[in-house]
């Protein structure tokens, strides 16, 4: 058996080995964080009076997404319990990461998936949310904050 400690080092040593993640939106030569509009903020803020769990990264609507990592597609990933245009995205695991990307139309839900490669397009946040700026949402599975690796 590992103790805690090994088994940290061997996470904590398989993240800096995956270096940085890719762009995730075409068109954009950096991943940027959303800043606030009146839709919220899109930094990691957990413990706010607006918790949010994730980090927003800028992308136009119906732009081209890009896997941040290489793994595997797991599954379907949503945000919202009801059905709207832009309740949608995956669940991916490689790497030494685990994730959710949200708002985006996925090409598959399930299959391997290299760094950089396409892995679907933005949806139509506008439509949902007139004047918010549109944004894939990133969010780790163990809901610890994702923004040192952009």
């Amino acid at each position: 058996m590992f103790s805690t400690g090994v088994l940290l080092l061997a996470v904590l040593t398989s993240n800096a080995l995956a270096g940085p993640w890719a762009n995730i939106c075409a068109g954009k030569s950096s991943n940027e964080i959303r800043t606030c509009d009146s839709h919220g903020c899109g930094q990691y803020t957990p413990q706010s009076p607006r918790p949010h769990q994730g980090v927003d990264v800028l992308c136009s609507d119906g732009s081209t997404v890009y896997a941040p990592f290489t793994g595997m597609i797991v599954g379907q990933a949503k945000s919202h319990k009801d059905k709207n245009a832009i309740n949608n995205g995956v669940r991916i695991s490689g790497s030494g990461f685990c994730i959710k990307m949200l708002h985006i139309k996925p090409i598959k839900y399930k299959g391997s998936i290299k760094k950089g490669e396409k892995l679907g397009t933005v949806l139509p946040l506008q439509k949902v949310y007139p004047g918010i700026q549109s944004h894939v949402h990133i969010e780790n599975c163990d809901s610890s904050d994702p923004t040192v690796y952009l």
